[in-house]
């Protein structure tokens, strides 16, 4: 009779335990016919933590979530993600903890914000994997060397700024501007590859009176202080279109640009959506990062080819890997949202892709300041 007492006081504790485990943690998802097949999906969950924004950012946090969902429910994996609370390397730290305390063993982190959080997690945390996109060696600070389950991707930002520089001049704008955030490395980059890219148009096409107006506004947000200076350049200067790097800064030329009909160039991901808000057709093109490119590679190497040890410890550089089939690169403008017109064609770019590929034309990656030998560049001090 003790016996039986005790079975069934047993069973009853179980069954009270499963009905108080949270109904909020996702259930692993079914691998799809033909893939996600051995034990891919027993041996790999996904998680990704945003910055600190939402994953409906249309920016780096949204192209990355879109990405590892998408990868995981084609493959049969269970994926999850966090929003920290705030933004601050505490904040970022307890939700990678809080992912790893849950199970994930693959954390997939978009941003420089991520460096000191990763440093310490990458060395807390030496079986899990975690995947980097945008953090330089330079963030990770506190490390004396890439631990062996790290591997961050950093973007040659020149490529896609000389891209979105030649379209605009090559789509008969000729009057531009370029709105930097700060003068860290990456948006030094993306400026010079936009220099270069008009300078080079001008020149092969033959198009007289291009002039660039640079500053930086020494922040990553837009303000009312940038917002005005943005408005001086539109409505005076009478500055077409301007490329706005640098975080939250695009939404001063945004709202500038709407008051008088102007243009905006993207960066980073494909910004038509957020910037045509202010105004439809204000987007010219964005100078993007192949983000889900990034993810989609790292995840294929690591779950189903098994081949991390060609990744891990690594901060690596990543530009064009075809010089035919754009979309591929890890650096492009956007195929399907740029403005296209019969003076620059889808074509027409790649085209100019293909020759960059191939060595023939070839962009300056340095800090140094890019001097044109066609076109006016006026440089400003920074706004702020």
């Amino acid at each position: 009779m003790k016996k039986l007492l005790a079975l069934l006081l047993a069973l009853a504790m179980v069954f009270s335990m499963a009905a108080c485990t949270s109904s909020n943690e996702p259930a692993p998802a079914e691998p799809s016919e033909g893939e996600g097949e051995g034990e891919t999906a027993a041996t790999y969950s996904v998680a990704m933590i945003t910055d600190y924004g939402d994953i409906t950012d249309e920016s780096f946090n949204q192209a990355t979530y879109e990405a590892c969902k998408a990868f995981s429910d084609a493959n049969g994996l269970q994926f999850n993600y966090y929003k920290p609370a705030g933004d601050s390397t505490a904040e970022r730290e307890a939700m990678i903890d809080a992912a790893i305390a849950d199970g994930y063993n693959v954390v997939v982190c978009p941003g420089y914000a991520f460096g000191e959080a990763l440093a310490y997690a990458a060395e807390a945390y030496p079986d899990v994997k975690f995947i980097a996109l945008d953090v330089s060696e330079g963030d990770l600070a506190g490390l004396s060397e890439i631990p062996d389950n790290l591997f961050s991707a950093v973007y040659q930002e020149e490529l896609c700024g000389f891209m979105a520089g030649y379209a605009a001049v090559a789509l008969g704008y000729t009057h531009l501007g370029y709105l930097g955030g700060m003068a860290v490395p990456s948006v030094v980059r993306f400026g010079n590859g936009y220099i270069q890219g008009a300078d080079l148009a001008a020149k092969e096409l033959g198009i007289e009176g291009v002039t660039i107006e640079y500053v930086y506004g020494n922040q990553f947000f837009g303000d009312a202080d940038i917002t005005s200076y943005m408005d001086t350049w539109y409505q005076t200067s009478g500055v077409e279109v301007v490329f706005a790097c640098g975080g939250g800064i695009w939404t001063s030329a945004a709202e500038a640009a709407a008051k008088v009909g102007g243009k905006v160039i993207g960066v980073d991901v494909d910004q038509s959506k957020t910037i045509d808000a202010y105004g439809e057709g204000m987007t010219v093109t964005s100078a993007m990062k192949g983000l889900k490119a990034t993810v989609n590679t790292l995840l294929t190497e690591l779950v189903l080819n098994d081949n991390w040890s060609a990744y891990g410890g690594q901060v690596m550089t990543l530009g064009l890997v075809s010089g035919t089939d754009v979309e591929a690169n890890y650096t492009q403008i956007p195929f399907d949202t740029t403005q296209w017109s019969d003076s620059f064609t889808q074509d027409d770019y790649v085209a100019l892709v293909g020759r960059m590929f191939s060595g023939d034309i070839t962009v300056d990656g340095s800090q140094d300041e890019f001097v044109p030998s066609t076109i006016t560049l006026n440089r400003y001090d920074n706004i702020k």
